[in-house]
């Protein structure tokens, strides 16, 4: 039997996976319901999404969801579980330039720089693309920059 995952979601009560999916053969579209099980507000959301992705009963209809996806899915039901809601966790997925890496746990800073790398290979251009330039140079236009204070009342000599 082969399956072709449709969509991903999760449910708050009680904790599931939600996919929905298309059977290859019968091109039926059903929708299963996986418990998570043995998961709390303290779990490890990556051997949770393992073990749910290796799980005999579900294997088959998880082949085509990420491991990445279904860690997402997890985090979203473990900061349910410790009282956040969902837009908090939606916005920890997103890349904000002005954040400050330094201020985040480890487990954050891990997750924002993977999703920066996927970032940075999505971006990435490869000498096989078809719009590759080598040694592409571009020019900037430099901005005025103001005079601060300090500078005039500086040495002359320094």
């Amino acid at each position: 039997m082969s399956f072709k995952a449709k969509r991903c979601g999760v449910q708050f009560s009680p904790p599931s996976i939600v996919l929905i999916y298309e059977h290859n053969e019968t091109k039926h579209v059903r929708k299963r319901i996986i418990p998570v099980r043995n998961f709390s507000k303290y779990s490890d959301y990556r051997m949770a999404a393992e073990r749910l992705k290796n799980h005999p009963r579900h294997r088959h209809y998880l082949e085509g969801v990420s491991q990445s996806q279904l860690e997402k899915l997890h985090i979203i039901l473990r900061d349910h579980m410790q009282g956040f809601s969902l837009e908090h966790s939606l916005a920890s997925f997103r890349l904000d330039p002005d954040e400050d890496l330094n201020k985040l746990d480890d487990d954050e800073l891990a997750r924002k720089k993977g999703q920066m790398d996927e970032l940075f290979e999505k971006n990435r251009k490869r000498k096989d693309d078809p719009d590759f330039v080598y040694d592409l140079e571009m020019d900037f236009t430099k901005t005025a920059q103001e005079n601060c204070s300090w500078d005039d009342e500086s040495d002359d000599g320094f």
